[in-house]
């Protein structure tokens, strides 16, 4: 039987879990996947922040058990049976939700999968776990590669649609193809058997005979080319109105995978103590959901302003260039289980395309306190995470 002072703390840690999810809400999963649209007028700050909401929310519950279970289980190695505390997940859910608030308010975004991985590893090796060095290697390889990756291909893209002699009635439609191909192989819960995920090509090929994997393959490429003769239609009536659906469907794309990645930031640190308050883990999931669905609704249209007009004066051309690999890189993460920072893939593909229209509009200065900031949210949120749990658990 669970005692009445578990009880307690694991309330305020939920409470505690709450609170991060709304400043994720606020800060990344709420204001960068539409910072671009917005940037580029095909769409309001504030319908922004509606829409950004309810597609954050989806995405937590369809896409989030992966990253909850790698936030809660695998950064800090336990023996058997052991993990993180109600008192420890409390610990480092305020410190890192208090972060990333302090980012919000100040107008500079917080890299949240920094943060929250810092306060996790800190209450955690505080706690007497070991590091999880493994894990550490993947998780860091992609944080150092997302800002080379993302802002490179957002160049490339950006720079193929300004390059002379190239149509983009033929380029925009053959890059909604590429999207339709990565949605095609993006794993919804919804989909496969129960507890596991499975993607709409996966889904198909299993009712048609023949090789799965080929099967796989034919269904990628017949939604893909689906994708990219909608658009071809949409673009032959009006192509620029074409260009600012396109964006639209790629804001809410990324606000979706924003949801599934971050929902386990703030949730995450719960997931050890699930089996013993026997609660599933979707209600988890609908919780942190709600979170960032509040967050988006009231503190999001900050960060969306700042994102949107302080990083690079954006037209829709340099947006499409940004949001195509965000959207790549968030799935990735997700399919991978690692923690990662909305603001960091979006920033650095918002830089990336704004330099092949020759840097005009990015701030360098802003750029350099953003990295300073991010870095010094993980060393900070580890520190005190670790020094505060141990001066916590030393009164209680």
């Amino acid at each position: 039987m669970v005692g009445a002072a578990t009880i307690a703390t694991f309330l305020v840690a939920g409470l505690a879990s709450l609170f991060m999810a709304w400043s994720i809400g606020a800060g990344s999963s709420g204001s960068t996947p539409f910072a671009p649209a917005v940037g580029a007028n095909a769409i309001s700050v504030m319908r922004a922040g509606f829409f950004v909401g309810i597609l954050g929310f989806a995405g937590a519950v369809l896409q989030g058990q992966g990253v909850t279970d790698a936030v809660g289980k695998e950064l800090v190695l336990f023996p058997a049976g052991g993990g993180l505390t109600a008192l420890a997940a409390t610990v480092g859910l305020l410190i890192a939700g208090l972060l990333v608030a302090a980012g919000i308010f100040t107008g500079y975004p917080i890299a949240t999968a920094f943060t929250v991985t810092g306060a996790v590893v800190g209450v955690g090796l505080a706690l007497g776990g070991q590091p999880a060095i493994d894990k550490y290697r993947v998780i860091v390889t992609m944080w150092v590669a997302v800002p080379f990756v993302g802002g490179g291909v957002a160049y490339v893209v950006a720079r193929l649609l300004r390059a002379e002699g190239v149509s983009e009635r033929l380029v925009v439609p053959l890059l909604a193809g590429i999207v339709g191909v990565i949605i095609a192989n993006v794993k919804f819960v919804l989909l496969g058997p129960a507890g596991e995920s499975q993607s709409i090509a996966r889904t198909a090929a299993q009712s048609m005979p023949g090789s799965t994997l080929a099967d796989m393959a034919i269904v990628s490429l017949a939604l893909g080319g689906i994708a990219a003769l909608a658009l071809a239609q949409d673009m032959a009536n009006d192509e620029t109105a074409g260009q600012r659906h396109f964006l639209l469907v790629l804001g809410a794309l990324v606000a979706f995978s924003a949801g599934g990645s971050q929902v386990g930031l703030a949730v995450g640190p719960l997931a050890p103590l699930l089996s013993e308050f026997s609660i599933p883990t979707v209600a988890l999931l609908l919780g942190g959901g709600l979170g960032l669905l509040a967050g988006s609704w009231t503190g999001a249209p900050r960060m969306i302003k700042a994102l949107s007009q302080d990083y690079s004066s954006l037209g829709p051309r340099r947006s499409i260039a940004a949001l195509i690999p965000s959207f790549a890189i968030a799935q990735t993460a997700i399919f991978l289980g690692v923690p990662i920072s909305f603001n960091e893939i979006i920033v650095s593909a918002i830089v990336g395309s704004g330099y092949a229209a020759g840097g005009s509009g990015v701030s360098r200065k802003k750029m350099v306190y953003t990295v300073l900031a991010w870095i010094g949210s993980l060393v900070l949120a580890f520190v005190v995470s670790y020094l505060g749990f141990l001066a916590v658990d030393a009164v209680l």
